[in-house]
């Protein structure tokens, strides 16, 4: 899926929302853009995975939908970093946690009840995310063996599914203008699947990536 139908996607939600906003008295509708850190993570029981801090930004609408219900969509791009237990082949005895980068894009389409209006929400809804490869920070550590393998190599767990989807739940609180989030996602759908067409050491790959989102938004 291409950036111009994320583009497509995101422009899509927004006229949605403005319809509906124009029929509500209390009508507001802001554009805003927001950046922050993401600690990501994925939970499987077939790679020995350690949490990875990486960041977050783009951009966020937030208008009002019906009485204290608001929609929030918009699209950001990710670049998260996770870390994977492998050994070295000359060497069976040394261990080693090496770096994997995974940068991706994501459209958002979120709920917001208003506990206090402009200050104190609680959000949830669907995330459609497009990724890149698990690309290897350093091609030093190719032939490293997976721990738990006898033959699996590190470059050989890049190619990982590339569309996903998450259910991400949080709370947002602040002025009218600038805002703190904080979200947890959590992918339903296998990030690993695409590893079981590749015949390699372990055909039952199964991952479902973690993620808490820590943003800062500023509204126009």
């Amino acid at each position: 899926m291409s950036l111009k139908i994320l583009l497509f996607v995101t422009f899509s939600l927004f006229l949605f929302q403005h319809s509906a906003a124009q029929r509500n008295y209390q009508y507001y509708n802001r554009l805003g853009f927001q950046g922050g850190f993401t600690l990501f993570d994925i939970s499987t029981s077939d790679l020995n995975t350690k949490q990875g801090t990486g960041f977050i930004f783009g951009f966020t609408t937030r208008g009002s939908f019906y009485n204290k219900f608001d929609l929030i969509y918009g699209i950001n791009f990710l670049n998260n970093k996770i870390e994977i237990l492998w050994r070295n082949p000359e060497n069976s005895s040394e261990t080693q946690d090496i770096d994997y980068t995974i940068q991706g894009a994501q459209v958002t389409f979120i709920g917001s009840y208003n506990i206090v209006r402009h200050h104190l929400s609680i959000e949830a809804g669907p995330i459609l995310n497009i990724n890149g490869k698990m690309k290897l920070d350093s091609n030093k550590f190719e032939e490293y063996i997976l721990d738990g393998y006898n033959e699996l190599k590190a470059e050989e767990i890049q190619d990982i599914s590339k569309i996903n989807f998450h259910l991400a739940g949080g709370i947002t609180a602040g002025l009218e203008n600038f805002r703190i989030s904080a979200q947890y996602q959590y992918g339903v759908t296998n990030m690993l699947n695409k590893l079981n067409d590749k015949n390699l050491e372990n055909s039952n790959f199964k991952g479902n990536s973690t993620t808490i989102v820590l943003l800062a938004v500023m509204y126009f």
